[in-house]
């Protein structure tokens, strides 16, 4: 029996370990869309949804510092830690707004998974679709935009998020567009439309 024991053990964690070093192992089941990025691999697992301040630091905070920190995918089949730095939307927006309702819970994720350790760009996720651990149906991934506007009721108008975004305008009128300073904008404006 113990012998038993002892080799479901070792199976168990040859299989963990087999995952935390195989990107594709996740594949199977993702029904992620490309988005042609360098080094992507469509990838579906169920993960706890964590404070990636908390979690790295021990520097915890309730409700994983409601959408001021970073958060993070706590893979359950191997314990890696996946780091989900976009959503579903067009722009490289993250994914807080759409990972901060599951803190602390246990969902499935789909999406794409970056790995090249050539590049650093490993455990890298960008978020698609989520849902609570057993349920049915996916949510899209695309609450970024919804929170922000909700953020920022005074910005209404036509054009991106970010021509509209009242600390980007204010960043530029004390910074230039260029961040070198107002008076450097207009020499660089000068030279450029001559």
């Amino acid at each position: 029996m113990k012998a038993l024991l002892t080799a479901a053990l070792c199976l168990t964690t040859s299989v963990a370990m087999a995952q935390e070093n195989d990107p594709w192992a996740f594949e199977e089941g993702s029904e992620a869309r490309s988005w042609n990025l360098f080094a992507e691999i469509p990838a579906t697992f169920e993960a706890e949804v964590v404070d990636l301040l908390c979690e790295v630091a021990g520097n915890c905070v309730d409700n994983c510092g409601d959408g001021k920190r970073q958060l993070g995918l706590l893979r359950t089949a191997d314990n890696a830690l996946i780091y989900p730095n976009k959503n579903n939307q067009t722009s490289f927006n993250g994914a807080v707004a759409d990972l901060l309702p599951y803190c602390g819970q246990m969902v499935e994720v789909d999406g794409l998974i970056l790995d090249d350790p050539d590049l650093g760009a490993v455990n890298i996720y960008q978020l698609q679709t989520i849902r609570l651990a057993g349920e049915t149906e996916w949510n899209k991934a695309n609450q970024w935009t919804k929170a922000w506007e909700a953020a920022n009721p005074g910005a209404e108008g036509k054009g991106p998020w970010f021509r509209r975004d009242p600390r980007v305008l204010a960043e530029i009128a004390e910074e230039g567009y260029f961040g070198l300073g107002l008076e450097k904008d207009e020499e660089i404006k000068d030279a450029i439309f001559e």
